[in-house]
């Protein structure tokens, strides 16, 4: 089986290259199914929070309420939380196709510790909220899928990453 990203994988059809993909190549794929379904899903239900309007708070619905309050943190949550996650995704993807090499993976690294920083942001927002005490936080299921699906990411990537290691290691002794 040729490296992703080779040369002659590029002459095999995506049928094949799907076919050829593997536990953490099919997995990465059903994330880019699950990812969009986070951001619509509640991650908490919430009573009288600032930037927040209704009671229910989703990615997709905080990144457009704060769009009215607050462009730059709307902005910078959207980059953390659906940008760098999903770009990941695809850029995977795009290497278990063979489309992208090998290289790209420190950059495909960062951007999972930068997806990961969201959800330690959107906790620690919960915690500031139930500590302060200006309103009442209870987190939902959407928070779980969110958090799974960055976490199952960071395994996909440690994997590929692993996967092109071994590759590499055993190309050199032949």
């Amino acid at each position: 089986m040729s490296e992703p990203g080779d040369p002659r994988s590029r002459s095999r059809s995506i049928y094949d290259r799907l076919l050829d993909l593997g536990i953490h190549g099919a997995v990465n794929f059903i994330l880019l199914i699950l990812y969009p379904a986070a951001w619509l899903a509640p991650l908490a239900h919430a009573g009288v929070l600032p930037f927040f309007s209704g009671d229910e708070i989703t990615i997709a619905g905080g990144v457009l309420d704060l769009w009215e309050s607050d462009i730059a943190l709307s902005i910078l949550v959207a980059v953390f939380a659906i940008f760098f996650p999903y770009g990941k995704t695809i850029a995977l993807a795009l290497i278990h196709l063979g489309f992208l090499k090998s290289r790209a993976m420190p950059m495909i690294e960062i951007m999972g510790k930068l997806s990961m920083a969201d959800v330690f942001l959107i906790a620690l927002y919960i915690v500031m909220v139930k500590g302060i005490g200006v309103g009442h936080v209870t987190t939902s299921w959407g928070l779980w899928l969110f958090t799974i699906c960055v976490l199952v990411s960071m395994w996909v990537a440690w994997r590929t990453a692993k996967q092109f290691k071994t590759e590499a290691a055993s190309s050199t002794r032949s």
